[in-house]
């Protein structure tokens, strides 16, 4: 169906092609900035800590403030305080609504629900029997909620939330008859919620996968204007440059694909056929991964331009990144584009026909796959390339036994999570139990929920978590010591869930002193008697306990230290690329389809990113254990990240024939016999011989680089002699 032509008004418009161009001039170096959880930047040292607000989603807010805030306005009307159960059951049934299709929210938000009203009112019941009842019990049902990470993001949010209602079970002890209302009135409430979430004010079911699909053509955005950046800069712009940039662009944009790719298969396997929009969605996010293919093919070309090519290419980086910035904007909001401008911007954009035939062939690419996404349509196979279209959903057996099975083993990380998780919660729940209070239970939820996996996302979650409780504690206190009546309080805290809600997106950091405010005036209204003052002291110092127990059990029990998982992330990454490189040579002789190479490039970003991964948490734990492995793996890395480009660029390159197809077949397979070598600790073949290529030959002195580099630091092969 053709799209009617709409113009996007803005800052990010597209300049009139028609109108005099200014000169290229150099743009400002970018500083290093700290990153964020969805993009963490060059610095592989430093937490991404940094808020996103393109994560501010105040729809959410304003649909879980109406499920929490009608109740509580409610109960101020009727002063029955059952309500106040139904009340907090709806507000955190939202907090385990992540958003994607229908039926996966619904199975999630039914079995909190459902589970929630009944771990409430059993150990509320339980809590008068005493803590030899209740502790083996309660710590039973701490490690399946922990564990439950093994089956997702919507897994694990449901079972942290579990941890908070059976922490909040634990305050009271009550009778049967009470232990029945309450959970009538939890799934009360989370039924409520869940109606008016999926029913009454229902998201578009694909918007969420519009704006994952808008954030990776914002990510190629934000790649071409770096790129646009670098080709300003001299021509002796070092390699830790170049490093840095692809270490910045590359990773975020890749995830952000894998992102859009898990959501839009989501949706496709929950409908019984391939939708028109979910048609368009696919080819969207194809076009988007085929032409970060080829930007970075383009950085690689780039970092050894002469000026004037980098002059040419200047044309195509003036306004590739505000066209994708359009395009980006045009997806998020679900509206076409002006596709007469977007035309006429990729006609001027295009290199002159004096430019270097590379260029010409990577721009021609480039625009293409730009067009495609503006207009959405192109080759018949596009939206199947990626394997993306017609995949059916694995059976449940699969779902649910398989990342059971393979975490059952102690090398597991979420296993040993869950154990540590357990442990350390016996001496927490032990203070709720011996030291009851309306406070104590914090102790035991910021212990449970700041503890992650791996020590650096704890030590990284225990800041946010403390910074944000402090910062919020403060904010609350002084809107508590104004309030001065329930009703008060109750109006206070519908646009204090807006705020929490809306922010949860931004950083945990963010979110956490947005939803503070809340949790005090909650306390003030629930729990009547409390000087606002005391509830802020109280939750900091349970807050900032918590954590350092977190920190330090992260710390001594058990802990999987990141320079053994770097050395399995490095050979993983190794024998990925050896892939790549073997379906690129074999695309280009003809002897395999490009999807295969599409999806070998995917499997050597992916492993990139994993390498990238285990670096940063290396570089983030206090115990510098193999310090020359990791120094060796990041430039491992870089290498690898430097061959990628230079594989796209011959993914580019004319169709090879005659002689010119036998030196690319025993180049090809000389590298994959190098990498494999590499990664399995074995000596470097022999180059070919008679066999001269200058592209091939920068790959392998980049694995002649690599594998002395692994051979120092007593991590890779032994080179062989006379092989270089």
């Amino acid at each position: 169906m053709p799209l009617a032509p709409v113009r996007i008004a803005g800052p990010h418009r597209l300049r009139d092609p028609s109108a005099p161009r200014a000169p290229f001039r150099p743009m400002k170096p970018a500083p290093i900035r700290r990153g964020t959880l969805r993009e963490p930047g060059p610095d592989l040292a430093r937490l991404p800590m940094a808020p996103d607000l393109t994560g501010i989603n105040v729809i959410e807010g304003l649909r879980a403030a109406l499920a929490f805030g009608s109740i509580i306005l409610l109960h101020t009307w009727l002063a029955w305080p059952p309500l106040l159960t139904m009340a907090l059951a709806a507000n955190l049934t939202c907090f385990c609504d992540i958003g994607g299709p229908i039926r996966p929210r619904l199975r999630a938000l039914l079995a909190f629900a459902g589970l929630g009203g009944l771990f409430w009112g059993a150990f509320g019941v339980m809590e008068g029997y005493g803590p030899a009842l209740v502790l083996p019990v309660a710590l039973a049902v701490i490690f399946c909620c922990t564990f439950a990470r093994v089956w997702g993001v919507p897994a694990q949010t449901v079972g942290n939330v579990l941890v908070v209602v059976l922490c909040l079970a634990l305050d009271r002890a009550l009778s049967l008859h009470q232990g029945v209302v309450v959970a009538a009135m939890f799934w009360a409430g989370g039924l409520w919620a869940a109606f008016l979430a999926l029913v009454v004010w229902r998201l578009h079911p694909y918007r969420p996968a519009h704006a994952a699909i808008g954030d990776v053509w914002r990510g190629l955005s934000r790649l071409a204007r770096d790129l646009r950046r670098l080709a300003g800069e001299p021509q002796e712009t070092g390699p830790a440059i170049w490093e840095a940039h692809a270490r910045g662009h590359r990773r975020a944009v890749r995830d952000a694909i894998e992102a859009a790719r898990t959501l839009v298969l989501d949706l496709a396997r929950s409908r019984a056929r391939l939708s028109e929009r979910n048609a368009r969605a696919l080819i969207r996010l194809e076009a988007a991964e085929q032409l970060f293919g080829t930007m970075i093919a383009l950085s690689d070309y780039l970092e050894r331009a002469t000026p004037a090519q980098r002059a040419e290419a200047a044309r195509l980086l003036r306004l590739l990144p505000p066209a994708l910035k359009v395009l980006s904007r045009a997806i998020r909001r679900d509206r076409p584009v002006d596709l007469a401008r977007i035309e006429r911007a990729l006609a001027r954009a295009r290199p002159g026909p004096g430019a270097d035939p590379a260029l010409r062939r990577m721009a021609e690419r480039i625009l293409d796959r730009v067009r495609i996404g503006a207009k959405l349509s192109g080759p018949e196979d596009l939206a199947g390339g990626g394997g993306l279209a017609g995949a059916p959903a694995p059976p449940w057996r699969e779902t649910v036994l398989q990342p059971l099975r393979a975490n059952l083993t102690w090398s597991s990380a979420n296993l040993r999570h869950a154990v540590r998780a357990t442990v350390v919660a016996l001496p927490a729940l032990a203070v709720t139990a011996w030291w009851p209070g309306p406070f104590t239970h914090w102790l035991t939820i910021t212990v449970v929920l700041t503890m992650q996996p791996f020590y650096a996302a704890t030590w990284q979650r225990a800041l946010e978590r403390v910074g944000g409780t402090v910062l919020g504690g403060l904010i609350g206190a002084v809107l508590a010591f104004y309030a001065t009546s329930p009703p008060v309080l109750a109006a206070m805290m519908v646009p204090l869930s807006v705020l929490g809600f809306a922010a949860r997106g931004v950083s945990y950091g963010t979110f956490i002193a947005c939803l503070t405010p809340l949790v005090v005036v909650l306390v003030e209204l629930v729990e009547p008697g409390h000087s606002s003052w005391e509830i802020v002291g109280m939750r900091a110092l349970f807050t900032v306990l918590g954590g350092a127990v977190a920190v330090l059990a992260g710390l001594l029990l058990w802990p999987l230290w990141e320079p053994a998982r770097v050395r399995d992330a490095l050979r993983t990454a190794l024998e990925t690329h050896a892939r790549y490189a073997d379906a690129v040579v074999a695309e280009r002789l003809g002897e395999a389809q490009s999807a295969a190479a599409e999806a070998a490039a995917r499997a050597a970003g992916l492993a990139s990113n994993n390498l990238e991964a285990a670096l940063s948490r290396a570089l983030q734990e206090p115990r510098r254990r193999g310090h020359a492995r990791i120094e060796a793996a990041m430039v491992a890395d870089a290498t690898l990240r430097r061959m990628a480009g230079r594989l796209a660029i011959l993914r580019h390159e004319p169709e090879p024939a005659g002689a010119e197809a036998a030196t690319w077949r025993a180049w090809r397979d000389w590298l994959s016999r190098a990498l494999a070598a590499t990664a399995a600790g074995e000596r470097l073949p022999p180059k070919p011989e008679q066999a001269e290529s200058t592209a091939f030959g920068r790959i392998a002195a980049q694995i002649e680089l690599l594998a002395g580099t692994l051979k120092r630091a007593g991590i890779g092969a032994r080179e062989a002699g006379g092989s270089t």
